[in-house]
């Protein structure tokens, strides 16, 4: 005699559910991702716009006029599509008033350099100028 097992069907597959939570994970994923590379993305043009403009600014400070012929008030203009200006002023510095006069004047310079879109990079040095008549 032989006896017959009855096999019950099994379903193979996925269920509604378990498509949709994998679908959210994937999408969640997708997402990050993208705003990572949006965040990236902007990172890199912020940084690009900043050494265009840092790079204007190196350029107007080494076509500045030499420390003989850099006279007292300010100059501008345009280079590259950066507005830029440079402001040369009496240094004051109140602690070394009471030194000894030496051959050299110390001067401010401010170069100013804006973009297109209006951000300003701002770069102050001093400079030294031969005393008239020193």
């Amino acid at each position: 005699m032989s006896r017959s097992t009855a096999v019950k069907p099994t379903t193979a597959g996925f269920t509604l559910i378990e498509v949709l939570v994998a679908l959210a994970i994937v999408a969640i994923s997708l997402s990050s991702i993208g705003a990572l590379i949006a965040t990236t993305v902007r990172g890199t043009r912020s940084i690009e716009r900043y050494l265009n403009q840092f790079g204007t600014a190196r350029a107007v400070i080494a076509a500045l006029p030499d420390r003989d012929q850099l006279v007292l008030g300010n100059f501008s203009g345009e280079l590259a599509g950066h507005r830029w200006r440079v402001d040369v002023s009496p240094f004051v510095d109140t602690e070394f008033g009471s030194r000894q006069p030496t051959p050299w004047v110390p001067q401010t310079v401010v170069v100013t350099v804006q973009s297109p879109t209006g951000r300003a990079l701002y770069i102050n040095t001093v400079r030294l100028q031969r005393r008239a008549g020193g």
